[in-house]
């Protein structure tokens, strides 16, 4: 007992020490503009703290440390010093590329402000998890970083990012762990009703099959007519925990035919045949981890023309809500419903409709005790009887910096322009629109094997590079992915969509032409004898 409550204690102190440290942010805040314009360390911490088997799921997801390399662009400031920590090595062309990209900042006088540290480790553990496990690190860590006027930022923020602030003695820019709760798929249905913002019929949280299978009936029985429904499991992300119900099979079984125990039934003996948005998906596994993280199902809206748009806001340390951007998400996977990129912005049909319900969302976050960025999902079905002719459903809330976080903060950082609340759209400092495409998975088989240095030949040889001048062009992220999966991010910008698209077009002609060609040249090149054991 005497243990239990000095642990009792102690934890009390931690979360007192963590909240004394977050108000080092609220003394320092000003805006989201000049937050990085002092003289400051940022500890970059890109780590996927999230359910290893779900993250399993994204195709080479271990580089996806990168992701948040746009963070380097923070050291056109002469006076910011940026330590940004990885698993594996970074190749050095791909520090290169992005320090290149600083406007006005000599390069070696930006490279001599970032620090790079590694843990040599590959395995599937979080990244976070890793240096907790490596005290010399953290004393190195501890070593470079001045305290007195550092932060952490991370990818997502766990019970694993508050110990390594705690440890480190510096603030965290992120969400308290102890409100994840509110980023989940039964959390976010929670706010939206709070907010009331429409969102579609579904139910609770279950933490089994058969409990499914019951909530399955009663909503089937709420929504008569419904043809599908989707199964969520609680914590998925970018749709690959998603898995579509067909109710079609089973009309016998519709509400006013059978009992709700029958009509569950026969939705439990429908399970095996869910149809998963992740191709290597199976009910026996899917059925395990609704035991582990728990599960909804929600009705499956139906619509001829849907998209899928977000918005995304930030809360600040001194509470208040700010929208920063509006997408169309391009979503794929069996049924479209696993993120592959997005369009900036939104379209104006409902574009500002999204930003209030951003709003609504933010302020009832900020009111939970939440900080830093959050992004709301939705789906628009086409329909002449709602504003602008789209009827926009809230799907789910994301508390971590997501797809369109870092192609957005690109743009931001990269032209020193400013998001517009009244219009949704951003411009530069000379007044001019701007707009992109970005996605996290340009993937081609014929991809794989260019190293990060062969990119850099195709961009400089086919002029793909962002023109610092013009402000458009190409800025590229993934790049570790190339070689091995034949995976590589981008984000392509113009000062119209028509521009952006053309822009995004180059990119994949000349990967495609030079890749094709890079293969075709090494076939003609290469003797006999290794053609045939290849």
């Amino acid at each position: 007992m005497q243990s239990l409550t000095c642990s009792s204690i102690a934890q009390l102190q931690q979360v007192d020490r963590f909240h004394q440290l977050k108000t080092q942010l609220h003394d320092r805040w000003q805006s989201l503009d000049t937050f990085d314009q002092g003289d400051g360390d940022i500890l970059v911490i890109p780590s996927l703290s999230l359910d290893s088997r779900e993250l399993q799921k994204v195709t080479g997801v271990h580089l996806y440390e990168e992701r948040l390399l746009f963070s380097l662009i923070r050291l056109r400031n002469p006076r910011t010093r940026l330590i940004y920590v990885t698993s594996q090595p970074i190749h050095p062309s791909v520090i290169d590329y992005y320090l290149q990209l600083l406007p006005g900042v000599p390069f070696s006088h930006a490279r001599d402000r970032l620090l790079l540290f590694c843990t040599y480790d590959g395995s599937l553990q979080p990244l976070t998890q890793k240096i907790l496990q490596r005290p010399r690190l953290l004393e190195r860590l501890r070593r470079a970083i001045r305290q007195d006027r550092a932060y952490m930022t991370c990818f997502n923020s766990t019970h694993l990012e508050r110990e390594l602030a705690l440890q480190l003695d510096i603030p965290m820019l992120a969400v308290d762990p102890d409100l994840l709760y509110w980023g989940t798929k039964s959390g976010s249905r929670q706010i939206f009703a709070e907010c009331d913002v429409p969102h579609p019929d579904g139910s609770e949280l279950v933490w089994n099959a058969d409990d499914l299978a019951l909530a399955a009936a009663e909503l089937w029985e709420r929504q008569p007519n419904l043809n599908r429904m989707v199964v969520k499991l609680n914590e998925g992300f970018s749709g690959g925990g998603n898995a579509l119900l067909d109710l079609r099979p089973i009309q016998s079984f519709a509400p006013g035919l059978v009992s709700t125990a029958e009509r569950a039934s026969a939705i439990y003996s429908r399970f095996e045949c869910l149809r998963f948005q992740s191709h290597d998906e199976t009910w026996e596994h899917f059925s395990h981890r609704i035991v582990e993280l728990g599960a909804i199902v929600e009705s499956f809206i139906e619509g001829e023309v849907k998209r899928s748009p977000s918005v995304q806001g930030c809360i600040t340390p001194m509470g208040e809500v700010e929208i920063l951007s509006t997408h169309d998400q391009i979503l794929g996977g069996p049924d479209g419903q696993v993120f592959l990129g997005c369009t900036f912005p939104a379209d104006e049909s409902y574009r500002l409709c999204l930003q209030e319900y951003g709003l609504e969302v933010g302020r009832n976050l900020a009111a939970k005790g939440a900080l830093e960025r959050f992004s709301v999902d939705f789906i628009a079905v086409r329909n002449s009887d709602f504003p602008g002719g789209w009827d926009l459903h809230a799907i789910e809330i994301n508390l971590r910096k997501g797809g369109t976080t870092h192609p957005f903060m690109t743009l931001k950082l990269l032209t020193y322009g400013r998001y517009d609340y009244t219009t949704g759209l951003f411009y530069n400092q000379q007044g001019t629109p701007k707009y992109y495409v970005a996605t996290d998975n340009l993937q081609r088989d014929h991809y794989k094997g260019l190293i990060p240095s062969d990119l850099m030949d195709v961009i400089a040889q086919h002029q793909l590079h962002f023109n610092s001048t013009t402000e458009t062009g190409t800025v590229f992220h993934l790049i570790g992915c190339l070689s091995q999966f034949g995976k590589l991010g981008l984000t392509s910008i113009g000062n119209s969509p028509e521009e952006a698209e053309a822009h995004y077009e180059r990119v994949i002609e000349a990967l495609d032409r030079e890749s094709q060609l890079n293969a075709s040249n090494f076939y003609l090149s290469t003797p006999t004898f290794y053609r045939t054991s290849l």
